[in-house]
């Protein structure tokens, strides 16, 4: 749908460019806004760990429809009424969180789709354009639309990978590296060695199973040439807090230098 840039986002992945994006945890949708024209190709807008609700979330889907990024929305569960009202909205991808299982996964995919491939209730609204575009277009587009985005966040779901990668529908898989250190009694312990071996697996594993694999790595030149190196295609690299308080931190300090 061109209402998402749901089509600019996958011409990226297409030409083997990696996507960036922001995530997004405050209300105002002006920040969306300003994500997309400063040039992200994605915002991930996270309802699973902002106070964040479906009207705001709205708002924020909305303000990216005049720039080139797309919109994705983490949803708080993987639960088939938690995810119905977000894919209402018409977003590019929905991030499901803690897929551990293939059944889980199963589950996943069938939320995002329409019978008979699914079980996706019907209600549309802005997906059609508020009728501008015919049911039956927007029907064959919602085959594919939006991406159905796993994470693999626990380490049940290393386990259960193969199985994982073989449900049909999955279109990308999003490492959690946290969560996923947290769950091999590591939190946050991110460069431990085992750690990047279960992570390096992942991405091998996910690329030759020829899914798009994605990640919240934030940024430095050292972490970025790790992850490419894995075949990364998309992540998201900084977060509107985090841009903030770095920046006014980083202006604090410069203009306190004018004090001596």
């Amino acid at each position: 749908m061109d209402i998402n840039n749901i089509g600019k986002f996958l011409d990226k992945i297409k030409k083997s460019e990696l996507a960036v994006g922001m995530v997004v945890t405050l209300s105002d949708p002006a920040v969306s806004e300003l994500a997309g024209d400063a040039g992200y190709d994605f915002t991930w807008i996270d309802m699973e760990h902002a106070p964040l609700n479906i009207e705001t979330v709205h708002a924020h889907i909305m303000a990216l429809r005049g720039t080139n990024a797309a919109p994705f929305v983490r949803v708080t569960w993987n639960e088939h009424g938690v995810i119905k009202p977000v894919l209402d909205l018409a977003p590019a991808a929905v991030i499901i969180p803690m897929v551990n299982s293939a059944e889980a996964a199963e589950a996943a995919v069938s939320a995002c789709r329409y019978p008979p491939k699914g079980t996706r209730g019907c209600g549309v609204r802005r997906a059609v354009r508020y009728g501008v575009t015919p049911f039956g277009d927007y029907l064959k587009a919602s085959e594919s639309e939006p991406l159905v985005i796993v994470q693999i966040e626990h380490i049940d779901a290393v386990r259960n990978l193969d199985a994982i990668l073989k449900v049909p529908g999955i279109d990308s898989i999003c490492i959690g590296p946290c969560d996923l250190s947290g769950s091999m009694g590591k939190l946050n312990q991110l460069d431990d060695p085992e750690l990047n071996r279960v992570i390096d697996e992942i991405c091998l594993k996910t690329r030759k199973a020829n899914i798009i694999l994605g990640s919240a790595t934030g940024y430095s030149q050292q972490i970025f040439d790790k992850w490419r190196k894995r075949g990364l295609q998309w992540t998201a690299i900084s977060g509107d807090c985090g841009c903030i308080f770095a920046q006014s931190r980083q202006l604090i300090a410069d203009a306190k230098k004018h004090d001596n």
